[in-house]
């Protein structure tokens, strides 16, 4: 479920727990396509049938893919009327516990750690995870910047 707030409301974010998303299916077209996009074509990726022999039993998305699913994920989490810019400020830290077969369905979950006021605008620090739908290991683990602007 969303979280729809005003700009004005930001600086009150801090420690607030905002769900988790839907889940969403990694797909092998997604993981072909992210390997084309960064020319990381390793077969634990790409050839489902070696994978299949492989460490992890079947094709597994890169840990990158996963952690760009963050983007599509954050924006189901919260919506922030009033602001001019909205930036992906970086990352703090980031883990990959486990890995995302081909075929998984994952979501995230996200709390606001802090809030400070930046120039022009307040950063939100958002500790992030990636959940695996059945899995006892998440499959990221991030601290997420992200600046708005009013």
């Amino acid at each position: 479920m969303t979280t729809t707030i005003t700009y004005e409301q930001l600086a009150d974010l801090a420690g607030t727990d905002l769900g988790h998303t839907g889940y969403r299916t990694v797909t092998q077209d997604q993981v072909n396509l992210f390997a084309d996009a960064t020319d990381d074509h390793q077969w634990i990726h790409v050839d489902p049938e070696r994978a299949k022999a492989g460490p992890f039993g079947a094709p597994v998305a890169h840990g990158f893919l996963t952690l760009s699913l963050a983007v599509p994920f954050w924006t189901e989490l919260l919506e922030v009327k009033g602001v001019s810019t909205k930036v992906n400020y970086g990352l703090d830290r980031v883990r990959f516990p486990a890995p995302v077969a081909v075929g998984a369905r994952v979501r995230m979950r996200a709390t606001v750690a802090e809030v400070v006021e930046v120039r022009g605008g307040y950063q939100l620090t958002v500790d992030q995870t990636i959940e695996i739908e059945g899995a006892t290991k998440p499959a990221v683990v991030a601290r997420g910047l992200y600046r708005f602007h009013a």
